[in-house]
């Protein structure tokens, strides 16, 4: 029997590159932060927004928030939020600078799990590398990730492939896509408009 699944949107970040908000854009018809949730809510038990303190009071109250306990937090810090909230359970990670991810890739995800290592990940379609935010972190990754933390802050992605997570490739690479800057996110609208999304 598989370890209980909740659900982490990443919304935290002060998006600097962009210029805007990346969990308040809104490119499938709700802000992504409420369209990850959602998505989110078809393969976890139960899901969160990740935010800063002074966010949560800003989040539709429909959802449930985890504000970070760190001070100037990042994602790795929203990872022990949430298993520092339950400890217990697997967590499927997204960030919000992935716009077109999608159900399919979600449930792919969920259906390759393997909890018995520290995580299952998708590869990055762009250097192969793990992606530690579009991933489900198991319970197993808590004391190494709190462990890591504390004393050499190294990147997610190096603890991913020091301690050997399950790699997957995605069922469409383009799910993957990230958009940091107003150029990227002008090349996403192009496709979604391609495809009637928009």
């Amino acid at each position: 029997m598989k370890i209980a699944l909740k659900g982490l949107v990443l919304a935290g970040g002060r998006s600097s590159r962009m210029g805007e908000s990346k969990a308040k854009m809104n490119w499938h018809g709700k802000e992504q932060q409420y369209y990850l949730a959602d998505l989110l809510g078809f393969c976890c038990e139960e899901v969160f927004i990740s935010c800063r303190e002074e966010q949560v009071l800003a989040i539709n109250s429909n959802y449930k928030t985890l504000a970070d306990k760190y001070e100037n937090a990042g994602p790795f810090e929203a990872i022990l939020t949430a298993f520092e909230h339950d400890p217990n359970c697997g967590w499927m990670i997204i960030a919000c600078d992935i716009p077109l991810i999608d159900l399919e890739t979600l449930k792919h995800l969920s259906n390759q799990r393997d909890d018995s290592k520290i995580a299952t990940v998708f590869e990055s379609p762009v250097d192969g590398l793990p992606e530690p935010l579009a991933a489900i972190w198991e319970s197993e990754s808590y004391p190494k990730l709190k462990l890591y933390h504390q004393k050499e802050h190294i990147s997610l992605r190096k603890i991913l492939l020091t301690h050997q997570a399950k790699t997957i490739k995605a069922p469409n690479a383009g799910a993957l896509i990230n958009v940091n800057t107003p150029e990227d996110a002008k090349c996403v609208r192009e496709i979604l408009a391609k495809k009637g999304s928009i």
